[in-house]
This record gives C-alpha cells, sequence and structure tokens, in this order.
C-alpha cells in the first residue's frame, strides 16, 4: 500500500528547497540564477524572459528581472575592468556568495556584448581568388601582376564579380594603410607576404618564367596574398574599410608609395619599430588587468612554440622533397638494369619496380608540397598574425602611457595654481589655469582612448582565438586525410607489384 503513494518527505523537501533558494537568492542578490542561466543576459542585460518560473515562487521573475540594471550599473566604463580590477571586485564582493560566480558572468556577458556590437552587420558571402601571374616588363625593372577576382552577393558592392588587376606593391600599400587607421585603434590587422629581394631579383633576372624556382617563388607569394585579402575580407570592421573596396573594384590605382624595401621610408619604418621595441623594454605600462596579462604571456609562449614548430615542418618538407629526388634516381636505375637483364621475368619484375618507384616518387613529391601550403604556410601565417597582436597590445600600452603622461601633467599644473593663489600672482594665475581646462580635456580624452581600445583589443583577442581553433582544426583534419589518401595508395602500388615479383622463377 506505501508503494503505491507518493512519498510526502520527498514533496516536502523540494518544496523546502525552493524556499530556501529564493531566500538566499533574496540575500546574495541571486549569484545561483546567473551560474546556472548565462545566456539570459547574452543579448544586452536590459530584458530577461522567463517561460518557465519555479512554482510556488511568485517573487522570482520580479527578481530576475530587476537583477540585470543592477549587474549593468557597476563596471559602466571599460576602465572598471581595464584599470581597476580590484574596485570592481569590491563592488561585487557583497553580491555573490561564494566563489565569484556573479563576476564571472558579468565578464562573460560584456564579452558576448562587445562580440554583438561589431558583427551585428549581415553576413554576405564574399571569395577573393588571385590567378595569372604575370611578369611584366624587363630586368630589374620587371615586376609581377596579379589577377584578383572578387565574388559576392553584397549588394555595396558595384557587381556580383569584379576582376582587377594589381602589382606587389599595391598590396603592401593596402595593408600599410590599414594599419595606419586600424592597429591604433587595437584591431589585428592580417598581415601581408614579406618583401624578397632575392626571389624577385631571381624572377626580374630569369629569361623564362617557366623555371623551377621561380615558378615555386611566384606560386608561395601568389597563395600568400590570396590569404591576405581572405582573411582581411573576414573581419567585420576591415571588410567595410573603404581602401579595401576600392582596391577590390576600382581599375586603376595610384601607385604606392614608400613600400620598397631599401627607400628611405621604409629605413625610417625599421629603425621606428627598433625606437619602439626598446621603449617599450624600458616604459612597458603597469598592467594592473590580468586577463590583458595572461594573453600577453600566452601569446609569448604560443609565438615560441610556433616558430619551433614551423622550424621542424620546413625541415620535414626539406626531408621528403629529398626522398623524392633520391627515389626518383632509384626508379631510374632501376629501369636501366631492367633493360639491360637478360632473364626475362626478372627483367620484367625490375621494370615494374622502376616504375612503381616512379609512382612512389611523385607520391612523395604530392606529400612534400602538402608539408608546405597547407601546414608550413599556416603557421608562417600565424607567427605574422601574432606580431600584429602584439602591435595591437603596444598601441593600447601607448595610449596607456599617453592618458598616464596627461594626467602627470595635469597634476603639476594643479600644483602650481596652488602656489601661484599663495603667492598672489593673477597675470600668471589666468594662464595656468586655461592650460589646467586644456590637460583636463587632454586627460579625459586620454582615458576614454585607452579605454576604447582596451575594449576593442579584447573583442579583437577573442575573434583571434576563436578563427585559431577553428582554422587549427579544419588544416590539421585535412592535413591527415592527405596523409591517409597518400598511405593508402603507396599501399596499391607494393599490393600491385606483388605479383611481378612472386612471379619471378
Amino acid at each position: 500500500m506505501a508503494d503505491d503513494r507518493e512519498p510526502p518527505p520527498l514533496f516536502d523537501d523540494d518544496e523546502k528547497s525552493e524556499e530556501k533558494v529564493a531566500e538566499t537568492n533574496k540575500e546574495s542578490s541571486e549569484p545561483a540564477a546567473l551560474e546556472e542561466d548565462d545566456d539570459l543576459f547574452a543579448g544586452g542585460g536590459t530584458e530577461v524572459s522567463l517561460d518557465d518560473p519555479p512554482e510556488g515562487d511568485s517573487s522570482q521573475p520580479a527578481k530576475l528581472d530587476s537583477e540585470p540594471a543592477k549587474l549593468d550599473a557597476e563596471p559602466s566604463s571599460p576602465l572598471a575592468k581595464d584599470t581597476e580590477p580590484s574596485d570592481a571586485a569590491a563592488v561585487k564582493e557583497p553580491e555573490g556568495a561564494a566563489g565569484g560566480d556573479g563576476d564571472g558572468s558579468q565578464t562573460k556577458m560584456e564579452e558576448e556584448d562587445e562580440v554583438d556590437d561589431d558583427e551585428s552587420r549581415d553576413k554576405f558571402d564574399l571569395e577573393i581568388t588571385i590567378t595569372e601571374p604575370q611578369k611584366m616588363g624587363d630586368g630589374m625593372s620587371a615586376y609581377m601582376a596579379y589577377k584578383v577576382t572578387t565574388k559576392t552577393n553584397d549588394p555595396s558592392f558595384k557587381g556580383k564579380e569584379m576582376c582587377v588587376t594589381r602589382r606587389f606593391s599595391d598590396f603592401l600599400g593596402l595593408h600599410q594603410k590599414l594599419v595606419e587607421k586600424h592597429t591604433c585603434k587595437g584591431r589585428i590587422v592580417p598581415p601581408a607576404p614579406e618583401k624578397s629581394v632575392v626571389g624577385m631579383t631571381k624572377v626580374k633576372m630569369s629569361k623564362s618564367q617557366e623555371q623551377t624556382n621561380s615558378m615555386e617563388f611566384i606560386g608561395k607569394r601568389r597563395a600568400a596574398l590570396e590569404r591576405f585579402l581572405n582573411r582581411t575580407a573576414a573581419h567585420p570592421i576591415l571588410y567595410t574599410d573603404s581602401d579595401f573596396r576600392e582596391f577590390l573594384e576600382k581599375d586603376d590605382l595610384p601607385k604606392a608609395t614608400s613600400t620598397s624595401a631599401l627607400s628611405g621610408a621604409g629605413v625610417m619604418r625599421a629603425f621606428t619599430k627598433v625606437v619602439d621595441s626598446a621603449s617599450k623594454v624600458v616604459s612597458r605600462m603597469n598592467e594592473s588587468d590580468q586577463w590583458f596579462e595572461e594573453k600577453q604571456h600566452m601569446i609569448d609562449s604560443l609565438d615560441a612554440q610556433l616558430k619551433k614548430l614551423h622550424t621542424s615542418v620546413e625541415s620535414m618538407v626539406t626531408g621528403r622533397k629529398e626522398l623524392a629526388s633520391t627515389t626518383s634516381s632509384f626508379a631510374k636505375s632501376a629501369a636501366m638494369l631492367g633493360n639491360s637483364e637478360e632473364h626475362t621475368a626478372l627483367s620484367r619484375a625490375i621494370s615494374q619496380l622502376a616504375e612503381t618507384e616512379e609512382k612512389i616518387e611523385a607520391l612523395h613529391s604530392n606529400q612534400a608540397a602538402t608539408d608546405f601550403y597547407v601546414l608550413s604556410e599556416l603557421l608562417k601565417d600565424y607567427i605574422g598574425l601574432l606580431a600584429a597582436v602584439r602591435e595591437a597590445f603596444r598601441e593600447r600600452e601607448k595610449s596607456y602611457l599617453t592618458w598616464q603622461n596627461a594626467q602627470t601633467t595635469l597634476s603639476k599644473k594643479r600644483d602650481l595654481e596652488a602656489k601661484l593663489k599663495v603667492s598672489g600672482k593673477p597675470e600668471k594665475l589666468q594662464q595656468v589655469q586655461e592650460e589646467i581646462k586644456d590637460w583636463t580635456n587632454k586627460e579625459v580624452k586620454g582615458q576614454e582612448d585607452f579605454e576604447t581600445v582596451s575594449k576593442t583589443l579584447r573583442r579583437e583577442i577573442k575573434r583571434f582565438e576563436s578563427n585559431r581553433v577553428r582554422d587549427f582544426r579544419t588544416v590539421v583534419i585535412k592535413y591527415l586525410e592527405s596523409l591517409m589518401n597518400h598511405q593508402q595508395q603507396l599501399i596499391q602500388y607494393w599490393e600491385a607489384f606483388l605479383p611481378e615479383a612472386t612471379a619471378i622463377a
């Protein structure tokens, strides 16, 4: 009889548990609700819809509706999280019970809101391909021109398919413009391929474009240029840049200047980088945000590991090319031996062995190309991207130092004002007061710029990490599939040769 009825202790416990949770939420501002329903506040933190409120707790929805306003009111400026984490934590500490779950949820909400700001635009397909590299001119005045084809369904472009011809300096000019406009704001601009004086000199002096070394260099550069444009097109802000649109649409562009590796501007840029690196060591900002500190350590560690891995992959590519060359030599020697062998069955088997080795040599060459274009180039790209990330971090440090210098100067001006008031010099006092107003505006602007750069950089780093995981996952799967396909073909070649070997009598 007792088994046919609902056990009352369980029902009572559930009811008491709900009442207990409600009381706890009233006292601690409901950190548990934040922990369980992180996505409730992801849309902006102003409205919350609860389809299934807990039974017997009519006050629960009202509490949750008022909670986002309380959360949004705390760190209203990015400075609260970027420069004063201890103060923000002190405000949040009374709200949460144990572990600070509300703080982690708030950080997640802010990061999601930041991403939504820039990615709220409509998504359009944009495919950029670079084909038909052509050598224009002769001698040392020659240059390479590339056909850039853009296909898109974005109505803001002048057409669904556009084709323009661009030389290498045009790509460098585009990258330079994007860096000047966006890196100072904390955005990560994809790197353009590096100039190669040796590689281009060989191309310029070559009589025929069919030479192996020249064609290999041109093929690598073409692929790198294509990756640069597509990475830029994937960025929600760079995608809308007027210079980028003009590069894809306009038939004739003004000649890019100051892109030569040996030009005066190029030397000045290199000198500026050296000065910035030296000043970075001397005047590194006193980082108060643990998030940025951790990301900087992560970037440094990742850069070191990727460089080591890239060196190993380059060695593997070289070794596989040497293996292909050695296999080709072996195949030729085996073919000559088969032709000179008098024993018919043995001669046929050796000739079949030579043919098999020729096929295997082609496999090794294809795998070496896959190692380079799929794996090695991805690592090289991300080493360049990490350098761009460092530049964005450096711009944030510059913004911070500008703000701090304004604060220091303003403090000195105010001290001078106090001294002039005591000494009774009204003629100088008015001038100092005007300077105080000017430096107050500079201090406010410096703080706003630093907060803006910090917020943008947070968003850029999150996008960078998401793209990095996706790219490496795609490339690793593609690379493993190519390895398995090559190994399967290798097995098939040897299985086809086995009857010839066993037929020798």
